[in-house]
Parts: C-alpha cells; sequence; structure tokens
C-alpha cells in the first residue's frame, strides 16, 4: 500500500533521486502522505457510479504513529532532564561553552534537528553575527554535501538549489522579470565563503552568476556546516549523504491502522444510521429507504429489515489495530510501556529496562546527533579565533581549538530516593577502598545533584569539612 501511495507523487526530474525519498518521508511525518489521494474515505462511487476501491480513498481516521515515534525519541535524547552537558578539563572553557549553549538555544535546536532529521539526514548552520552565536537547522531534501578526500568526515563543500516561484523571489529583493514563472535559487558554503547566485529561470540552460551584493566572505576555514546521519543503515551505506530513517519500518503497519480505524468508524456510523430494507411482493425489485425514522406499512407477505453491523465485529477491529500497533512500535524501537507496567515500576532502572526498546533507540541517536553538537562545539572555539565572540553581553577571550571535549548525558530516568541510596552506599565504599578517587565518584552523580562545577563543590566540601 505504500509503494502504491508513493508512486502518486511524482518525482521531479530536476532534482536527485534521494530528494524523492526524503520528501515522502516528509509527507508521512507530517501526516500529509494521503493527500494525494483523489476521494475522501466516504466516497464510495464516482458521479459515474462506478465503484471506488479503497487504496484510492483517504483515510478518515489517521494515527499518527510516526511523529509519536519521533517524539518519544526526541524527548528521550534531548527532553528536560536528558540533554548532555559539554565537558572539558578547562573551567573556564567548559562555563563559556554553557553560556552559549545557553543563549544560542542549542537545546531547541537539536531538538528541532533530530524532528527533521528523522526522514534520514539534517544540517545545522553556524554564523557569527556582530560577534553572537546563531545556529540555523536545515533540511537536507535540497542540499548536495561534498567530503574533503583526505578528510571523509570533514565537509568541503555544501550547495544548495531548490526552485521557487519569482514573487518569493521579489519579495526578497530580487529583481524579476516574471513573478508567475519559477525560478532556481542556488548558495553554497566552502571553507571561506556563503556564496550567493542569481536566481534563473527554470526553463533554458544557463550559467549561475554569482551574486557579489549578498555573497559573504567567513574566512572560517572550515564549513560552518554540521551534516547529522540519522541512523546507521541508510540506503547508501555508512559513506552514503543519508542514514536510515526512524519510522521506515512502521510506515506499512501504519497505512493498516489507519484504514482499519477508518473502516470501523464507518461500521459505527452505519450501525447509527442504518439501511432501511423494505420487501413489498406487489411491488417491482427492492426499495432502499435510508434511515430508520419512518413508519413501515407492508402488506400480508411482505417484511422490513434494517442492514446493520454486528458490533462484535468493531470489537475485532480494534483488538487487531492493537496488535498492529504493538506490531510496528517492537519494529522501531519505540515506547510500547502500558499505564499498568509504569505503576509497577519502583526504580529508575526498572523504567529503563520497561522502555528498553525505546532507549535502544534514543541510544542510537546519541551517536549520530551527540558528535553532531561536539561538532558545533568545536566549531564555536575555532570561531573564537576568527572573530571576537560576545557571550551574555561580554567579550571573551580566544579559545585553544585544540581542547578536549566529551558529552556527558544523564540518565535515561531519575533516580529514586532508593536509588540515590544505593548509589551512595557504593560511592562510599568505593572511595574508602581506595578503588575510586573522590573527583570521579562526585562527577557520576553531578548531573543527579545539579554539580555544575567538580572542582569547587570539591573545594567547598573541604572547607565544609575542616
Amino acid at each position: 500500500m505504500f509503494d502504491t501511495i508513493a508512486s502518486l507523487v511524482p518525482p521531479d526530474p530536476d532534482y536527485p533521486a534521494r530528494t524523492a525519498r526524503l520528501s515522502i518521508f516528509k509527507r508521512v511525518l507530517e501526516g500529509s502522505f494521503y493527500d494525494v489521494l483523489p476521494y475522501a474515505f466516504q466516497d464510495e462511487r464516482t458521479a459515474s457510479g462506478e465503484y471506488i476501491p479503497l487504496r484510492q480513498r483517504r483515510p478518515s481516521v489517521r494515527y499518527p504513529l510516526a511523529r509519536i515515534v519521533v517524539d518519544d525519541s526526541i524527548s528521550m535524547l534531548f527532553g528536560e532532564g536528558h540533554f548532555p552537558t559539554i565537558d572539558t578539563s578547562d573551567v573556564a572553557v567548559r562555563a563559556t561553552l554553557a553560556d552559549v549553549a545557553a543563549e544560542a538555544n542549542l537545546n531547541g535546536v537539536m531538538q528541532e534537528a533530530a524532528l527533521r532529521g528523522s526522514i534520514g539526514s539534517v544540517a545545522i548552520l553556524l554564523r557569527v553575527l556582530k560577534g553572537r552565536v546563531f545556529l540555523r537547522v536545515l533540511e537536507t531534501l535540497t542540499l548536495t554535501p561534498s567530503w574533503d578526500p583526505e578528510q571523509p568526515d570533514r565537509l568541503a563543500f555544501v550547495s544548495e538549489r531548490y526552485k521557487v516561484f519569482g514573487a518569493t523571489l521579489a519579495a526578497m529583493g530580487y529583481d524579476i522579470a516574471d513573478p508567475a514563472s519559477q525560478y532556481w535559487f542556488m548558495r553554497s558554503w566552502d571553507t571561506q565563503q556563503e556564496t550567493w547566485f542569481q536566481p534563473w529561470p527554470v526553463t533554458g540552460a544557463h550559467v549561475p552568476q554569482i551574486d557579489p551584493a549578498r555573497t559573504i566572505t567567513h574566512g572560517l576555514g572550515f564549513v560552518p556546516i554540521v551534516w547529522i546521519r540519522n541512523l546507521p543503515g541508510g540506503p547508501d551505506g555508512a559513506e552514503g549523504i543519508d542514514g536510515a530513517c526512524t519510522f521506515r519500518p512502521a510506515i506499512e503497519t501504519s497505512i493498516e491502522i489507519d484504514y482499519q480505524l477508518s473502516q470501523a468508524g464507518r461500521g459505527l456510523k452505519y450501525s447509527s444510521d442504518p439501511t432501511l430494507l423494505i420487501r413489498e411482493p406487489a411491488a417491482d425489485g427492492r426499495d432502499l429507504v435510508r434511515g430508520g425514522g419512518n413508519a413501515l406499512v407492508v402488506s400480508e407477505h411482505g417484511d422490513a429489515r434494517l442492514l446493520e453491523i454486528n458490533g462484535t465485529a468493531s470489537a475485532a477491529v480494534i483488538e487487531y489495530v492493537r496488535t498492529l500497533r504493538e506490531m510496528a512500535l517492537e519494529g522501531v524501537h519505540g515506547n510500547r510501556a502500558s499505564a499498568d507496567r509504569l505503576a509497577a515500576a519502583q526504580s529508575g532502572r526498572a523504567l529503563e529496562m520497561m522502555n528498553q526498546g525505546l532507549v535502544l533507540l534514543a541510544d542510537n541517536l546519541r551517536i549520530s546527533y551527540g558528535a553532531a553538537v561536539l561538532d558545533l562545539a568545536r566549531m564555536i572555539l575555532q570561531a573564537s579565533n576568527r572573530y571576537r565572540l560576545i557571550v551574555q553581553g561580554a567579550p571573551i577571550e580566544p579559545i585553544d581549538p585544540t581542547t578536549r571535549l566529551r558529552l556527558v548525558w544523564p540518565r535515561w530516568f531519575a533516580p529514586t530516593a532508593e536509588d540515590r541510596s544505593a548509589d551512595a552506599q557504593t560511592l562510599a565504599t568505593l572511595t574508602s577502598s581506595k578503588l575510586l578517587s573522590p573527583e570521579s565518584a562526585l562527577r557520576s552523580v553531578a548531573d543527579i545533584y545539579g554539580v555544575s562545577d567538580i572542582a569547587q563543590e570539591r573545594e567547598r566540601i573541604k572547607t565544609e569539612s575542616t
């Protein structure tokens, strides 16, 4: 069914094949996948009386399974209490990066990136404007990256090209001859410049001309874009442009759920307004009257019945849909925890085991999106040596770009009082036995108790103990 509906979306031959694939996944994520179908679900026959197959009707019920899976995974990845801390041995650098992250809304940017990137890939653009750091999420449908052959993990060039109506370009300040026609919009980024090009008509051959008024020389020495592959197992392998789509294994089952629920809803509506069948021997053929509000007058040998659907069928559909949902969530490692099972959980570890599938999905996403957070942090360090950065209203000194950075991820679920008590006993035993240093012990529980500066906290402990 997925391939049947997807085939109704005509690919644009002017774009790469990956653009068509990503656009289909984007439709599924945004809930507009069925918009290409020509008929509503209640349309059973055309104006000429021909029967309309179900595959040509838009479901009346749409269960957003793909969006639910993506939102749950993002909540575990970058939600409240789950965002990582950028850590380094230099206390001043750690504090500066924390301030930059807060001012640039890094948490919100990464959440949007994880949402947009769930279809396969996403990019984040870093800009320095008047000394301040700004981050912007870029969808990759119309982006084409190129990596340095000598450093395959480093971008050498990124180009953006897409079609746009002339009226949109005119609103941007371009001098457009025909606002109703389509034009190519193009810009690119390399290690030194953000190059803009003059728009040109879609029809006919044309050599792009640089727009010097909008072209910017950033001089950073690197492409100010982080390219994120969503999950391993993409269509082109590990060296491909895109990663795997988060919800791809559940799309077919999700479509089946939508149609089954739509059919069940249709049956309930028919049961509420059943078809009235009157059979009169004196009349030729059969007369059908919709609605049960009319009084029936039949002959001695005639009869009348209400055609309605048995309620048992609706219950069977609901049970079938529940099974389909479980299978789909299992296939994409979604959240299958029920309220009854959650009530029985007594610790953070129990919740983690109960949500093992969702934790596995978020753990895989941590690899790609966590690496992006570190890449952005390293770009900021390098940018501080090119520009006079302003953080929280005050300029900062250049930071050594070779500073070692790492991410400290919090626990999946907040520990209970029992968990914290067990942790305290374990850490006390390890430190007293000289198997663990007090600093490492403090670092392991710093995120739980809101300790942002390990060294300062240890000094306080020493001061209060003397």
